[in-house]
């Protein structure tokens, strides 16, 4: 490991009897519902009430433009100014993994520092939410005040995903298309099964614009981690977050060694342009490669 990778590991190991104490939630939803302003109000909410928030983006458009999303800081203004807020756009990284593992670890630093309320940003669409859901406790889904599943592009899976599911921009003449749409979705969510067993989904609404509504979601966020924290779940659910994060490190160590070994990179171009030409099956130019790995190894 180069030494950078080491000195972060041991720093990481020394705070981990400082973090866990805080309360994770992800929020996700389509470009522009109004992930930043909604994270924005709330995290001043949750500011003037006494705590400390930090916010972290996973982005995996920026491991394939290669550089770092620095939007959050620019659409947060008040909140990246203020002393008890803490925002940090994703880190550039080869592949999604990487950019997650990132943001687990800078959540753990983050804990260990104080911040007591951890935002977990998806930027991207897909992936990236079942990534944000694997590490953290609470998963708020933003919808835009249309009624209407097709309308907004959300994928019956991440409905599944949704503790709370939030209808933003609910004031002026959308007011009454947010009301409909809560209800829309009331009826929905219960043709679906819920990803928590000892927590029923919310449907709630706000505007975060207008700054309101965000008492009732902070109420909904303590029950939820009151119901969760009596019935064992939460403590449950982290432990196999962290099951999965450490296969997740074993599964990337594998493929990397595999990939720098000399001989298989050798033999991958020719393999990838017989696959590519219909010469041989995928499967079969896998194996071989699993083969010569293999007897490497040996």
């Amino acid at each position: 490991l180069p030494e950078e990778y080491r000195k972060g590991r041991e720093l990481l190991e020394t705070v981990l009897s400082h973090t866990g104490n805080s309360t994770r939630i992800a929020v996700s939803g389509v470009p522009g519902v109004g992930k930043s302003t909604f994270i924005e109000s709330f995290g001043l909410h949750l500011i003037s009430k006494g705590h400390q928030v930090a916010v972290l983006a996973i982005d995996p458009s920026s491991s394939l433009s290669g550089g770092s999303i620095l939007g959050d800081k620019t659409r947060m203004h008040e909140l990246s100014r203020h002393p008890q807020a803490y925002i940090r756009p994703s880190p550039t990284s080869g592949f999604l993994g990487g950019v997650a593992r990132k943001t687990r670890e800078t959540m753990l630093v983050c804990e260990a520092a104080g911040f007591d309320t951890i935002f977990v940003e998806t930027v991207g669409v897909g992936q990236s939410e079942i990534e944000a859901a694997s590490m953290v406790d609470l998963f708020v889904l933003l919808l835009l005040p249309n009624a209407g599943d097709e309308l907004q592009g959300i994928k019956k899976g991440v409905l599944e995903l949704a503790d709370l599911i939030v209808i933003n921009k609910s004031d002026g003449v959308q007011e009454s298309q947010a009301i409909t749409t809560q209800s829309e979705y009331r009826k929905a969510m219960q043709l679906l099964s819920s990803s928590k067993n000892s927590w029923e989904p919310q449907i709630l609404r706000c505007s975060a614009l207008e700054k309101q509504g965000m008492d009732t979601i902070w109420e909904a966020v303590k029950n939820f981690r009151k119901s969760l924290k009596n019935s064992g779940e939460w403590e449950q659910q982290r432990r196999s977050q962290y099951e999965k994060w450490m296969w997740t490190l074993v599964e990337e160590g594998l493929l990397k060694n595999f990939r720098k070994n000399e001989i298989i990179q050798k033999k991958i171009p020719e393999l990838e342009k017989f696959v590519a030409s219909g010469e041989i099956l995928p499967a079969s130019a896998a194996r071989k490669l699993l083969e010569m790995w293999q007897s490497y190894k040996k």
